[in-house]
């Protein structure tokens, strides 16, 4: 959004991308050192989520902490505020004033994404109210679910024209079914005698093969032809 001219958008997108790459590789790096940091000197970590906390409150004075947690409590809440508005629209945009009332008024649609957030709010508080509800796992499977359901067909869709509707939907139908049936069988946590495998992994497979398959046989090699021609 703040792209001065075409030309930055290259620069751009390689800082976006170089930064994202940082943040990555600092959030794996503070998981697998903070655990072999917990090994190493007995600490009863009991829950895998608080690492960051639990390593900030034992290796930094007390100012620093209180800083780094502030930094957590900003992102959370930041992430909270968005989510919470882009729910509110889309129950309101999406949902009531598309099957509901079409002829809601502005100020109707206001009053009523207010009335969302706040069941929204009210729901997120009965989930996290739940001491045996672990957070990561519950945006572990969401995030599977996305990105084996998007993941290969924006892939194709940009980079294969001959992508077509059929096969789009295909993808995420197939994709979002491979993640659920995975979950539901279990195994994200054991598969075959052995460690689970993670559910976009066979959901993203599933999901592009999906798409190559069904675009193949419901697209005119004809029409495809004169596109490219």
């Amino acid at each position: 959004m703040a792209i001065r001219t075409v030309g930055e958008v290259g620069t751009a997108r390689n800082i976006g991308m170089s930064w994202m790459g940082i943040s990555l590789i600092g959030a794996i790096a503070l998981g697998v050192f903070g655990r072999a940091y917990a090994v190493r000197n007995g600490l009863d970590v009991a829950d895998p989520e608080t690492i960051f906390i639990v390593l900030s409150d034992l290796l930094f004075h007390p100012l620093i902490t209180g800083f780094l947690y502030a930094a957590l409590l900003a992102a959370v809440m930041s992430t909270i505020s968005s989510q919470l508005l882009v729910s509110s629209a889309s129950l309101t945009e999406d949902f009531y004033r598309l099957f509901l009332r079409k002829e809601a008024t502005d100020k109707e649609c206001v009053n009523v994404g207010r009335a969302c957030v706040i069941a929204v709010g009210l729901v997120a508080a009965v989930i996290a109210s739940d001491p045996n509800s672990q957070v990561l796992g519950l945006v572990s499977n969401a995030w599977a679910g996305f990105g084996a359901a998007f993941g290969p067909l924006i892939i194709l869709a940009l980079t294969w024209p001959r992508t077509n509707g059929a096969g789009a939907l295909a993808g995420l139908i197939v994709g979002a079914a491979t993640v659920m049936i995975w979950i539901s069988l279990g195994w994200n946590g054991e598969f075959m005698g052995g460690p689970g495998v993670y559910e976009i992994i066979p959901g993203f497979i599933a999901a592009f093969i999906a798409i190559v398959v069904v675009t193949l046989a419901t697209s005119d090699a004809g029409e495809y032809q004169h596109i490219e021609r």
